[in-house]
């Protein structure tokens, strides 16, 4: 996804009168969403914040570090709410995730959850996730990552500013380890469709499957994606491995 920068973030010799020009916009992995903040999520900020929030920080993170162990480190980007976060960590406890989500209310949801859970092995940064995986997360470093139904920008006026780009996708594999993958998931078939083309581009990528890849069974069904389900909307998911 991509969002336009504040007026303060322009520079002053940018094309005037042209929101979409190029020049006036970076990737971005999220969309400010409004939302409110609900008491059980700012508790959870207070009493949960100092174990799973990380400081967003333009230099290289420690993963032994920041996690008290060595595993395998996931990166999440755009949890939302951190139903399907906290299910799959718990799932998958000897693997490490270090999520992203910009979106206040998500981040405390996440708190409450994994703090309630007593997940160790989930970390939050709240910062855009474009910026920490160019900023915090060494090359070559990651075990997988993991993009959820992300904004699939429905209009193809603004198809551009869908964050699974060829260049985004470049940088996604250079961090990966040999053999870490990228797993997609979206309900919007066209946006499934440049996933799999964009990715399959990729030479740094091969496709775990013919095509769309089955369900793998860490990923939940979330009350979101049952209700589509029900109401006969598709659901595709896209799995390819750092060759």
């Amino acid at each position: 996804m991509i969002a336009d920068p504040t007026p303060e973030q322009q520079p002053q010799d940018l094309p005037a009168g042209d929101p979409d020009h190029p020049a006036h916009r970076r990737i971005k992995s999220f969309v400010r969403r409004a939302g409110r903040t609900t008491e059980a999520q700012a508790r959870a900020y207070a009493d949960w914040g100092p174990t799973y929030l990380l400081p967003y920080r333009a230099a290289p993170l420690d993963f032994a570090a920041a996690f008290g162990r060595q595993a395998p480190t996931v990166l999440e980007i755009g949890f939302g709410m951190g139903e399907a976060t906290a299910h799959i960590a718990a799932v998958r406890p000897q693997d490490n995730f270090l999520c992203c989500e910009v979106h206040e209310p998500g981040v405390g949801a996440l708190l409450k959850r994994a703090g309630e859970q007593g997940l160790g092995n989930v970390r939050i940064v709240a910062h855009d996730a474009v910026e920490v995986l160019q900023h915090m997360v060494p090359p070559a470093s990651l075990a997988g990552v993991h993009i959820f139904f992300p904004d699939p920008w429905h209009k193809k006026r603004h198809h551009k500013r869908r964050l699974v780009q060829p260049p985004f996708v470049r940088q996604l594999a250079e961090h990966l380890a040999p053999g870490g993958y990228i797993h997609c998931a979206t309900d919007w078939q066209p946006y499934a469709e440049q996933m799999l083309e964009v990715l399959s581009a990729e030479p740094l990528l091969a496709n775990t499957a013919a095509g769309f890849a089955p369900k793998p069974d860490y990923r939940p069904l979330t009350k979101f994606e049952n209700r589509g389900l029900k109401l006969g909307h598709g659901v595709w998911d896209v799995v390819f491995r750092r060759v």
